[in-house]
């Protein structure tokens, strides 16, 4: 069995095989490169018959999403640690030993996330998870080096190694056996917020989330919907009431979750005065998809609470982020003045 296997989802991304799978086989000689296709109808599967024989290539007959994908993909996949990495990230020199030591130096942790910077702009963090993801109270994801969309630069101020509350799923390391203890991605998803409903479950069956600042990948961002995308939107808004029906006791649901809908419908109002009348009726579609589907929430809500403990984790931000953001200006990781989480 491999110890380490890098799998890359691709779906109709030529392009950026061609531009970054060159980085991962230079620098991961220690590791087992798998694309993991997903139905694409572009000459992605020539092009690597062609130009890279020996990478071991999975099909799907359909895009079964980011979700979906992973999870029949790694069905098929024999390691001791999986590699989610996206298509469109370079790595660098050494980005693997640094996060497999930190594993095998302490068997709680589940999951681990390097730095992730920005392609385009390499002197910055970029959004997908930065220096690590933490979320607030109200269930609002952030991360250490990117609030909202507020970027902070690269000045080796997150060179450490500290526990957080969610890896980026950009370039997501997790121990292969609890990835199918616990189901592996929630395919309800599709995409985005999968990776911060995974790293919830794996806190509440006791294991740690980690991010390790002595590896660095760059990440472009948005290679399969742009950040302007009113799916992206949907995708957001919906998987983020999903995330705190979810998990969040209900002493707290029962009125964080109102004010959440309260808060996304403030959202679709700001959009309908950019103006952008897709997204704000993306907020809108999201929230009666959620409803509509509420008997499956139900249940998933139910079967997590048989199946894994009840583990209230400790990496919360505990005030609300759009406030501190929006009205007090504390658009910077170091003005919430959180202190590394200890666990």
């Amino acid at each position: 069995m491999t110890e380490v296997a890098v799998v890359i989802l691709n779906y109709n991304g030529k392009k950026f095989l061609q531009q970054f799978l060159p980085s991962v086989i230079t620098h991961s000689s220690e590791a087992e490169i798998i694309v993991a296709d997903n139905g694409s109808t572009d000459d992605s599967i020539s092009f690597l018959a062609k130009e890279f024989p020996s990478i071991r290539v999975i099909k799907s007959d359909q895009n079964l999403g980011f979700c979906g994908g992973y999870n029949f993909a790694l069905k098929q996949v024999e390691a001791k640690y999986y590699v989610l990495l996206n298509s469109d990230v370079e790595v660098t020199a050494g980005w693997i030993d640094p996060i497999i030591q930190l594993f095998e130096s302490n068997p709680k942790i589940g999951a681990i996330q390097p730095k992730l910077l920005s392609k385009n702009k390499p002197d910055e963090f970029e959004y997908a998870g930065a220096a690590g993801g933490l979320i607030d109270t109200l269930g609002y994801p952030f991360c250490r080096g990117r609030i909202f969309d507020q970027m902070e630069k690269e000045q080796g101020q997150y060179n450490d190694v500290v526990p957080v509350f969610w890896a980026t799923g950009a370039c997501h390391f997790v121990r292969a056996e609890l990835y199918h203890q616990l189901g592996g991605l929630d395919e309800d998803y599709f995409a985005h917020m999968e990776e911060i409903d995974f790293c919830w479950r794996l806190q509440r069956a006791g294991h740690q989330i980690y991010y390790h600042g002595g590896s660095t990948v760059y990440h472009v961002g948005g290679g399969t919907l742009s950040s302007s995308s009113p799916r992206k939107t949907y995708l957001n808004f919906r998987n983020g009431l999903s995330l705190v029906f979810k998990h969040m006791p209900l002493s707290q649901l029962i009125w964080k979750f109102p004010l959440r809908l309260l808060l996304d419908w403030v959202a679709a109002f700001k959009f309908l005065t950019q103006p952008s009348v897709p997204d704000a009726l993306a907020v809108f579609k999201a929230h009666i998809s959620f409803l509509s589907g509420l008997r499956n929430e139900i249940r998933k809500r139910h079967k997590l609470k048989v199946e894994l403990k009840t583990y209230w984790v400790h990496q919360f931000y505990p005030r609300f982020l759009v406030v501190d953001y929006f009205l007090l200006g504390k658009n910077t990781f170091g003005k919430l003045k959180i202190r590394n989480p200890k666990l």
